[in-house]
């Protein structure tokens, strides 16, 4: 007789996934605390209701109701594009320490001082707090309006009551209400208190900044569903042993997802770096072995960043490799392409590479520079280019496991902004093989050497040792058989 197969009575809310028993951590989509007991389906019936407003042509939408208003950070403004739009919600997530409330502390205080009303509920800190931080950062005006909260309902009464065109809530996490099931900063309390927040800002045509917490592993705690409610997903990161902090925009209905606002932690608060080149290279007086710079990408925004490198004897027998700054299994490949296509000896030598000024380089155009780095640091010679005694050059280019470089997207304004700092040579990858193509170029104010082979821009830098001649041995006599 067949057995009657039993309906799985547990689904996450969150996926849909379905299983048979109750388990604290969904096996779809990783979500702590999302699957619930699974009723009898129920079949129901939506009655038809009266529009409040009538359809119209979206051609005969007003599109000033959507106007963007600048806060007052250029930075940001950037990264948002243009600034904020009425009715949009903003979230900011970064590790702790950052500097994410200092920041929205600075946006709020300039939203208000131009004339604008602006409410700032903190749930992590009291209004002293927030007072004696305000102080300190020059970041007190009429308009910037202060509560110190936890509970949604409250919140809601807060904005009923001072009619803000601007919210700033530090953080969601800390924001709980009755009607939700678990503690504030759970999953079903994330995505209740969210919601809430997206409708008021949409009924109102009030713009709205969130503050996110990080998980350890660096997503955004909560819900997955959080990132698909607002509008427009911001990251706030970099090194605690460094100021600097870039903020990335990974989702923007309103503008470009790619663009990147730069800022610099001081004593007095959080400054805008609207030139942060100078931040990631060092200043030498004449070419030093182990160096290279190269001009990455973040965004649509180019930016300089300087890699040395360090080859010395290893007394182990597996060799170190030591890398900040840089990803280690890229930085294991350009290795291997450099001791495997150029000849450069590293299989009983220690490397170190890493970047200046705590810059984290992800980008391909940065193998050429790493290559040039190591090399020149294997035989312990400054690079030499170009007919200046001594010249600055930027080296850009992805490697090939065969040895070959390759082309980067925005080539021409990586130029542009190495000219514009004084560099007076690059070396880029060729666009053919042929040695017509590999002639010197001046481009954007730089003489541009191409090379299609790691080997050829070894070469062109004086990076390859030449092998020693050797002196012809004589031949010793053979021996004499005696019969």
């Amino acid at each position: 007789m067949a057995k009657s197969t039993s309906r799985p009575a547990y689904r996450c809310t969150e996926c849909g996934w379905t299983t048979a028993r109750w388990v604290g951590r969904c096996g779809e989509c990783q979500v702590w605390g999302s699957v619930v007991e699974d009723g009898a389906p129920k079949v129901s019936k939506v009655a038809t209701s009266r529009p409040t407003a009538k359809a119209i042509p979206i051609s005969q939408v007003n599109a000033d109701a959507a106007t963007r208003t600048l806060t007052g950070v250029g930075e940001l403004d950037r990264v948002l594009g243009d600034g904020l739009v009425p009715g949009a919600v903003v979230l900011l997530a970064g590790e702790p320490g950052v500097g994410k409330s200092t920041l929205l502390l600075e946006v709020a205080a300039r939203w208000a001082k131009a004339g604008r009303r602006t409410l700032y509920v903190t749930g992590e800190e009291s209004a002293a707090q927030v007072r004696l931080r305000a102080g300190r950062t020059d970041a007190l005006a009429d308009e910037l309006f202060l509560a110190a909260e936890n509970d949604l309902g409250t919140v809601l009464g807060h904005i009923e009551e001072v009619a803000p065109s601007l919210l700033v809530l530090d953080s969601v996490q800390t924001i709980g209400m009755a009607e939700a099931d678990g503690s504030p900063g759970g999953v079903s309390q994330v995505r209740e208190v969210t919601g809430a927040l997206v409708r008021v800002a949409k009924r109102r045509d009030m713009a709205v900044i969130i503050v996110g917490h990080v998980t350890k592993d660096g997503a955004i705690a909560g819900p997955r569903l959080l990132e698909h409610l607002v509008d427009v997903v911001l990251a706030f990161d970099g090194d605690r042993h460094s100021g600097f902090r870039m903020v990335r925009a990974t989702k923007n209905r309103f503008g470009p997802a790619d663009e990147v606002g730069c800022f610099e932690m001081s004593e007095s608060g959080i400054v805008e770096v609207s030139d942060p080149s100078g931040l990631f290279t060092s200043r030498h007086d004449e070419p030093v072995p182990g160096t290279c710079i190269t001009v990455t990408m973040e965004g649509r925004r180019p930016l300089l960043a300087e890699l040395q490198a360090l080859v010395a004897p290893s007394s182990l027998q597996v060799p170190r490799r030591t890398m900040h700054g840089v990803d280690s299994g890229r930085l294991a490949m350009v290795l291997a392409v450099l001791e495997r296509r150029a000849g450069v000896s590293l299989a009983q030598r220690d490397v170190y590479v890493s970047t200046v000024g705590g810059a984290r380089v992800t980008d391909p155009s940065a193998d050429l520079a790493a290559a040039i780095a190591v090399a020149s640091a294997a035989i312990n010679a400054k690079a030499a280019v170009g007919t200046d005694a001594a010249p600055r050059y930027v080296a850009i280019g992805e490697l090939g496991l065969a040895g070959e470089l390759r082309r980067v997207p925005g080539t021409d304004r990586r130029l542009a902004e190495a000219a514009r700092l004084g560099f007076s040579d690059a070396i880029v990858p060729a666009q053919s093989r042929r040695a017509a193509d590999r002639m010197p170029k001046l481009v954007a104010g730089l003489r541009v050497h191409t090379a299609s082979t790691i080997g050829q821009a070894l070469q062109a830098l004086d990076l390859v040792r030449r092998p020693r001649s050797v002196e012809p041995v004589p031949e010793r006599p053979g021996p004499v058989l005696l019969r």
